[in-house]
This record gives structure tokens, C-alpha cells and sequence, in this order.
């Protein structure tokens, strides 16, 4: 039986490793052949880590470090040996929301981390995870950059936008992920079909099947937020799948006196019959994702469904740190199909594959757009 140690930078609260453990112990087929274990992970969030700590097994005080990746990778030798590596390096650069400015910002160089990591450690496999307009950052330099650096680092790399709604994620989340293999290995990674969407088998999940079903009295992470009476009466005009600015019934006084701003995610009501929009770890006003019935914002608990958490996952820290962690997550579901794909690559196993969306030659950034 194969053994992976993972590690990992930019943890955040643990659903890249959730969704890796949750490929390795639900296929029968897997079990027999591997397994994975929980290595260390680096986050410079202390929440995030305390959340990790507690949900992802094997995860202990002195494994999972509060820190900055950059430090981390310079200090990397005193981190033990890895068989695999996972790291969603920060967004906020590459996101279509902002200034976008790439490689040029605070946090775009923060990839280099992660290639630093695989030069000194040397692992089998990593996976990597960022936000859709990474593709067009820097016109689409950035993202090619990072490719090639990638593969310098010694890896055959399979980059994809995946849209996790074709996974079974109750949401449309699209983000990029480029899974890489050691070029010494004879193994080949596929991109997985996916299993959810016309033609694939299975409907895609809805934001009312994922927030309707029963919850239980000890549910934890599901304090309502206190409504203003100006916001209530706006999401009172406001139907399901509107936001406040393309509502139907909306009237002078409730609408929002925002200069120039379309933003679709502002104030918009879920549509019950669909997957939701992307939830998001912002705090601004109004981007919270809110009920398509009840006039309020959802729920941390609601907001980590949607996310594919588990009930059972109990997030650590104050409500908007809470509401943050979940938004910048990787949805667990959407994880597992990527980890179940490699980890079956690996065993020798045969799984249903697509070709990739992205190539590692060119970068079409011609479907960049807002989700």
C-alpha cells in the first residue's frame, strides 16, 4: 500500500485537505491500494489554523504553523519530507474583482512560494488553485509565467478551469487548477469528466437542496446576522435570482445610490432551482448571498453548505473571520474529484476523463469573465 504525506501552503481552513481525505477513504478501490496522511500546513491566518486543527485528521497544534508562506519557504528545510503538496496561493491580484494587478501586486508573487516548495522538497504530486482571471492577468503573462516555472520546477502540469457545479457543488464556483506529476513517474494525470450537468448523469445540486435540508438543534457556525430595516425592505423587493440593481420591483427610495455600479453579486437573492453564485470572503455590504425567501443574509452554516462543508465541520473564530474563511475556501466536493482523479492516476485505476480546458503552451483568456 502507498503512502502520501501532504503538505501545504495557504491552508486556510482545510478544504483542499478535506476534500483529499474525503477521495482517499470513500472509494473502496483507493482504500485498498493507499493512503494519506496529514504532513504540516502553513497559513498566516490563526483562525484558519485553529479551524484546520480541529476538522482535518492528523492535524496537530505543532503541524499546522501560523505564518507567512514566504518565510515558511525560506525556513522550508525545517519542514519534514512530503510525498504531495497542495497550495491555493492568495487571489486577491488575480481576481477580476479590483485592480487586478497580477504579478505586479502585493500578493501575485506569492506562486513562487509553492515552486519553492517542490524545488527543495521534491514531492510526487501538488496541486495548485486560484481564481478564474488569473488567466488574464498582466494579459495573460502572468499566468504563463507560472506555468513554465511550474514545469521548470520538474513536472509534467495538467492546468483546467474547472466549474465545480459539474462536480456536485451547489454553486457556480469556477477556478483554476493546475495539478502537476513528478516527471520521473510514470504516471498520467486526466482531467476528470464531470458528473453533474446535462449529459453528465446527475443534475447540478441547487442552493435550495443544500440549504433547505434539516439541520440539526446542535449545529454549530449558524447565528443569523441582524438585518437594518432599509436593507430588509430592499431584499423585500428584490425576487429570487435578482440583485439590487436589476430588480424589477425596485423603487427609488430603497435602491442603492452607488454611482456607476452594476456589481451583480450586490444584495442578490439566491434562485432556489439553481446552484448559487459564488460565495465570496469579502465583508463589503451586500455581498453576504442572501436568502431567496427570508429577507436576510444566509448563515455562516447556509454559506459553508453551499461550500460542500460538512455539518459536522466546525469552523473556529469570530462570525466575519468565520464568513471569511468559508468564502476563500476550496470547496471540499469540488477537491475530492481532483484528489480522486490524481490518487486513482497513481494506483493505476481507470476514471472517466475530458481533455483540459487550458493549455500549457498558450493561455486562452477569451472566457475570462465575472462569476
Amino acid at each position: 500500500m502507498e503512502t502520501f504525506k501532504m503538505g501545504e501552503f495557504f491552508s486556510g481552513p482545510g478544504g483542499m485537505a478535506l476534500g483529499a481525505h474525503q477521495a482517499a477513504d470513500s472509494d473502496p478501490e483507493l482504500r485498498d491500494r493507499m493512503s494519506l496522511q496529514h504532513a504540516w500546513a502553513v497559513d498566516i491566518d490563526e483562525s484558519s489554523c485553529l479551524t484546520y486543527r480541529r476538522n482535518i485528521p492528523g492535524a496537530t497544534l505543532k503541524s499546522v504553523r501560523v505564518g507567512d508562506a514566504r518565510a515558511a519557504a525560506e525556513n522550508i528545510d525545517s519542514f519534514g519530507d512530503i510525498d504531495g503538496f497542495a497550495f491555493g496561493f492568495p487571489c486577491n491580484d488575480f481576481s477580476l474583482v479590483g485592480e487586478h494587478k497580477g504579478l505586479d501586486g502585493n500578493f501575485g508573487g506569492l506562486y513562487k512560494t509553492g515552486v519553492r516548495v517542490l524545488q527543495a522538497k521534491r514531492p510526487k504530486w501538488f496541486v495548485a488553485e486560484n481564481v478564474g482571471g488569473i488567466r488574464s492577468a498582466n494579459g495573460g503573462r502572468a499566468f504563463q509565467l507560472i506555468l513554465e516555472e511550474l514545469e521548470d520546477a520538474g513536472y509534467r502540469i495538467t492546468p483546467h478551469l474547472y466549474r465545480f457545479e459539474q462536480y456536485g457543488v451547489p454553486q457556480a464556483r469556477h477556478r483554476v487548477l493546475v495539478v502537476g506529476v513528478r516527471n520521473d513517474l510514470d504516471v498520467e494525470y486526466g482531467v476528470p469528466a464531470p458528473t453533474h450537468g446535462p449529459g453528465a448523469g446527475h443534475p447540478f445540486m441547487t442552493a435550495g437542496e443544500a440549504i433547505s435540508a434539516p439541520m440539526s438543534a446542535s449545529i454549530t457556525n449558524n447565528e443569523r446576522t441582524r438585518q437594518s430595516k432599509q436593507v430588509v425592505e430592499r431584499l423585500m423587493l428584490i425576487d429570487p435570482g435578482e440583485n439590487a440593481f436589476n430588480a424589477k420591483r425596485m423603487t427609488d427610495e430603497s435602491r442603492l445610490n452607488v454611482r456607476g455600479a452594476t456589481i451583480s453579486q450586490i444584495y442578490r437573492r439566491l434562485d432556489p432551482a439553481k446552484p448559487s453564485y459564488t460565495v465570496t470572503g469579502s465583508g463589503g455590504g451586500g455581498t453576504h448571498v442572501y436568502h431567496w425567501d427570508e429577507p436576510r443574509a444566509l448563515t455562516n452554516r447556509e454559506r459553508a453548505r453551499l461550500q460542500t462543508f460538512p455539518d459536522t465541520f466546525h469552523f473556529e473564530g469570530r462570525r466575519d473571520s468565520i464568513r471569511k474563511q468559508i468564502g476563500m475556501a476550496v470547496p471540499p466536493l469540488g477537491a475530492r474529484a481532483v484528489f480522486r482523479a490524481l490518487f486513482r492516476s497513481f494506483c493505476g485505476l481507470p476514471y472517466a476523463k475530458i481533455a483540459p480546458s487550458l493549455s500549457v503552451e498558450g493561455v486562452d483568456t477569451r472566457q475570462c469573465r465575472l462569476l
